[in-house]
């Protein structure tokens, strides 16, 4: 029974659960249930070692996070911060919580209902934002402003098409051989610029094994799809019961050969990433994770031991970005995320331009903008941590990929080039067939 003080965006417990074994509390409460005593709630998933040491993969807590800690969550204790479940029943969901945190502009206060998507912020994200800095690019992200009421002619709540590309609820199916599988509704970090603001965090997309078994059925039923990315939402506010549920389903369809899984979890919920949930995953392969992430200050250690954790079971992982205003809209802030990615182990993959959604022109970049950030990147750094620039085409046209144009020109039989150095070069671009190949001289 879900809890009557509890947000509007908190998961839902369905009634007919996954039928695999004892599930954890999916529903997250900010305060117990009527009636239930906090022992009952479900525990940590990772519990710290009784000796007085750090764990490994939990780096030790630097002091301004300590000391945000004890300001904020005063009541709180170190295993509690490490816990991911605690950070989700302790989101800052309502606008007098998050003013006391970071004490807010005339512009980012707004009624509670005023905007599209609800506010949720997980303690830890709190805490890399500093609250003397009010143009803070993680601030951007996670707070709402005034922006939001603002549509401009271009935007709609749904620019991709998702809705009419949609067979069954929560599931998308554009390109031939793959779907879009959205398993839930619920993050526990909504960002401001959220491409699914019109169902994000409102319920609409119920995490529920009946709603779950039409997806995978039409699945099923469709030898084309090899390929099924779980996204919605975030997957891994999930439980790994309920996960796993999905991932085993998923395995049990012959023609699905890849199983791919779109979070933000590292970078606003690191806590999330135990050893159960790793060890659970690695019997799912071929396994891959699309991670999002906007600036260099979300790769810090916590989110570095989630990284590791997950690469050395085995799980590739790429990165995606969205090219925001003020955030990371230039070469130096660009090129030093790629680089902390990449020391991560996450491969840069794409690098998004802004999608039109309703409420995020203070946000988007001009594309000529996108190109020149690829330009100031490409040759000056090594070509892994070049994303790949895309415009996820409104209407439901699928991602195009944009580069700087690196042809200048063409002769009768050559290619003109241009380097990253704005150096000209020719290559040979001819037909070979139209000349009579001479066997070598002896």
């Amino acid at each position: 029974m879900q809890n009557a003080d509890a947000p509007a965006e908190t998961l839902i417990m369905d009634d007919d659960e996954p039928p695999s074994g004892r599930l954890a509390i999916d529903t997250l409460y900010p305060v117990p249930p009527s009636g239930m005593d906090p022992i009952h709630l479900t525990r940590p998933v990772f519990i710290l070692p009784a000796q007085k040491t750090t764990s490994p993969r939990h780096p030790k807590l630097p002091p301004e996070t300590k000391a945000f800690q004890k300001q904020f969550f005063p009541e709180s204790t170190s295993r509690d911060w490490h816990d991911w479940q605690w950070q989700v029943r302790h989101r800052i969901h309502s606008y007098a919580r998050l003013n006391q945190i970071l004490p807010l502009g005339p512009d980012e206060f707004l009624a509670d209902s005023s905007v599209q998507l609800p506010l949720s912020i997980t303690p830890y994200y709190a805490s890399l934002i500093p609250k003397d800095v009010p143009d803070h690019p993680l601030r951007r992200c996670v707070v709402p402003t005034a922006g939001e009421w603002i549509r401009l002619p271009c935007e709609s709540d749904d620019p991709l098409g998702e809705d009419h590309q949609s067979p069954v609820p929560g599931l998308v199916h554009r390109y031939p051989d793959r779907v879009l599988f959205l398993l839930t509704d619920f993050c526990s970090t909504y960002c401001r610029y959220c491409t699914r603001s019109r169902v994000v965090g409102h319920g609409k997309i119920h995490a529920g094994r009946a709603r779950w078994e039409k997806a995978i059925a039409y699945i099923a039923a469709r030898p084309d799809v090899r390929d099924v990315l779980l996204s919605g939402g975030d997957p891994l506010t999930l439980s790994d019961d309920r996960l796993e549920w999905v991932l085993c389903r998923l395995r049990k369809i012959p023609h699905v050969e890849i199983i791919r899984i779109g979070t933000k979890v590292p970078a606003v919920l690191p806590q999330r990433i135990t050893p159960q949930l790793v060890k659970m995953l690695k019997k799912y392969h071929p396994l891959w994770m699309s991670l999002h992430f906007a600036h260099p200050d979300e790769c810090t250690p916590e989110t570095a031991s989630a990284c590791t954790m997950l690469a050395d079971a085995g799980i590739p992982l790429g990165s995606q970005t969205v090219l925001l205003k003020e955030v990371n809209d230039n070469v130096p802030v660009m090129t030093n995320l790629m680089h902390r990615l990449m020391k991560m182990r996450v491969r840069p993959y794409y690098l998004y331009q802004c999608d039109p959604i309703t409420g995020s022109g203070h946000f988007r970049t001009s594309i000529n903008q996108g190109l020149e950030i690829i330009r100031g990147m490409r040759g000056f750094t090594t070509g892994y941590a070049v994303p790949t620039y895309v415009v996820d085409a409104p209407g439901g046209g699928g991602k195009i990929p944009l580069m700087p144009d690196y042809v200048s020109g063409r002769t009768s039989h050559d290619l003109v080039l241009t380097n990253y150095e704005n150096r000209s070069f020719t290559y040979p671009d001819t037909d070979l067939e139209r000349f009579q190949i001479l066997p070598a001289v002896q």
